[in-house]
């Protein structure tokens, strides 16, 4: 059931973005959202993906204005990635439809169902993100 509604919110929000970015490009527009000022390394990193890859993901989205590179106060060989006001006024756009077809599919169940949705969601959101801080802090201890 997990599977399949993952699949569907998928369905739905691929429904509600007229998004010209990919998902790998999204995902690098979220990191920046809340890690602005990381460099290409750390970035790649966080996104288990190479390097270069991660250089062309951002070249592209540079090219389309939705991120900034800029050198970085102690050295000026180190380049920094932030996302961009452009970039930040897109994903603000993308959460509100999003959050508009969610709100037309939740309309549709019974309030005791949206309440146990609710309840639920809530639930698998402080595990995954009880989950994602322990890998952290695992993968902080094998690099230290």
């Amino acid at each position: 059931m997990t599977s399949e509604a993952a699949e569907l919110l998928g369905v739905l929000w691929g429904r509600a973005s007229t998004a010209p970015v990919s998902a790998s490009q999204l995902r690098v527009l979220f990191v920046l959202e809340h890690h602005g000022g990381i460099n290409l390394r750390t970035l790649a990193e966080t996104l288990g993906s190479s390097p270069s890859s991660t250089s062309r993901l951002c070249d592209r989205l540079q090219a389309v204005g939705f991120v900034e590179r800029r050198s970085a106060a102690g050295s000026r060989r180190e380049v920094e990635l932030y996302l961009s006001h452009r970039g930040r006024s897109f994903l603000t756009v993308l959460r509100g439809r999003r959050e508009s077809a969610l709100e037309s599919v939740l309309a549709q169940l019974p309030a005791a169902r949206r309440a146990a949705l609710l309840h639920g969601l809530e639930a698998f959101c402080l595990a995954a993100t009880d989950q994602l801080d322990e890998g952290d802090a695992a993968s902080d201890a094998r690099t230290a």
